[in-house]
């Protein structure tokens, strides 16, 4: 029988064709490339800076973490280094970026097996973050906001306010711009003083609810031996109980000067999955206050330097001839990226989510190879299936935390 659309990202775009034995699942194969784009055949046909709105658009739910493997991939081939406030506002916004993912993970998984409550609470969270990716970059999700050698500009000074409408009134305005009176910074440090008590929200709907428990609980479970070689990544790999994080394992951006905990599961079911995630939401809180404490006295640029590759300051480029031709020649022909092949890959908030690079040395890339946990992680959804009954296949597409966007690319 064909299975579903149940899952929010798999509404139209996953054909799961189950085989049964009564209620009880046989066999599972998922067919897949209903949301197909040609992205990585598009990347041959753009210069490399016009393929980075592409990658928002893969996995539309962590938005600039894609950037920001994409960018990682240009500045190794180049060889050129980033300012360190750049570094902090990479490291700042994947963290946000992560807590939006399991945000959305979290409110469509609780919804797919029957818990409203949470769903709206999530929503209301993403609201802000939201908010933060548009005061940076005008953009409430296709950010495109990071750039080879940085990010696009430095965070404002003043947080966007709601403006008055008919249909508000001058107290629910003043409770709406209550956290907007100050900088982005301020906006998002009151975020991180309120989040704790919502994801304390969270778990108090489901972490010891008995039909929560019922449906998770060894549900899926895969073994650590297994994990690994079905190439599983991220919470996914975690959730089985091995210890594996790019962020930790091969550094990038700030990440080696900044403090948090890498949470590890034990049974890799369901269950463990989803308690490795919330506790994610929380390290990631943890980093974004780290962030914000030095980005707050620690002044820079936000971009290289180098003409070739970022465009120069408009003021400049109006005063100087150089500036001019340097930015005219970016903004026609694009970077020249010299020959070579690069992988470069973060810990993406779903796994490890890797692009591989070639250059002939053309202002286009030669080619682009994505690697997208998700992809990987779907493969193995006849294996988990195998044995449960249909109702925990929703459980099982839930946990393993999939977007379409990127799995067809």
């Amino acid at each position: 029988m064909n299975f579903g659309p149940q899952h929010p990202a798999a509404h139209g775009v996953l054909r799961l064709v189950l085989e049964l034995d009564g209620e009880v699942i046989e066999r599972a194969d998922p067919h897949i490339g209903l949301l197909h784009r040609a992205t990585e055949k598009l990347a041959e046909h753009k210069t490399w800076i016009q393929s980075l709105p592409y990658m928002d658009r893969l996995d539309y739910v962590s938005m600039m973490c894609n950037e920001h493997a994409y960018c990682l991939a240009i500045e190794r081939l180049l060889g050129i280094d980033v300012p360190v406030r750049a570094l902090y506002i990479r490291t700042m916004f994947d963290e946000i970026t992560r807590i939006l993912n399991h945000l959305m993970w979290l409110g469509s998984h609780s919804l797919d097996i029957g818990a409203m409550t949470v769903f709206l609470y999530a929503f209301r969270e993403r609201e802000d973050l939201f908010d933060m990716y548009e005061a940076v970059s005008g953009a409430r999700m296709h950010a495109a906001y990071y750039r080879p050698g940085g990010v696009y500009r430095d965070l404002p000074d003043r947080m966007p306010q709601y403006q008055a409408m008919k249909s508000r009134n001058a107290r629910e305005m003043k409770s709406l711009n209550e956290n907007r009176q100050g900088s982005l910074l301020d906006f998002i440090e009151d975020f991180t003083r309120r989040f704790p008590a919502y994801v304390d929200d969270y778990e108090t709907l489901l972490t010891d609810n008995r039909i929560w428990k019922q449906r998770t609980v060894g549900i899926g479970v895969v073994t650590a031996e297994r994990a690994q070689a079905l190439g599983f990544t991220g919470a996914m790999l975690r959730g089985s109980g091995v210890p594996w994080d790019l962020r930790r394992k091969q550094p990038y951006a700030m990440y080696d000067q900044l403090d948090f905990d890498i949470p590890v599961g034990i049974n890799g079911d369901c269950y463990d999955r989803y308690l490795v995630r919330i506790e994610e939401m929380r390290q990631s809180n943890r980093i974004i206050r780290q962030c914000i404490d030095w980005l707050r006295v620690n002044p820079g640029p936000v971009i290289t330097g180098n003409h070739k590759v970022a465009p120069p300051p408009r003021e400049a480029m109006k005063e100087n001839m150089e500036e001019l031709i340097h930015h005219f020649k970016l903004f026609t022909e694009g970077i020249h990226v010299p020959a070579g092949e690069v992988y470069a890959a973060i810990e993406h908030p779903k796994g490890e989510f890797g692009v591989y690079a070639i250059s002939d040395g053309a202002n286009k890339p030669y080619r682009i190879k994505l690697r997208p946990p998700d992809y990987v992680h779907l493969a193995a959804l006849d294996e988990m299936s195998r044995g449960h009954m249909i109702a925990d296949v929703v459980a099982i597409i839930g946990t393993q935390d999939i977007v379409f966007g990127s799995i067809d690319r």
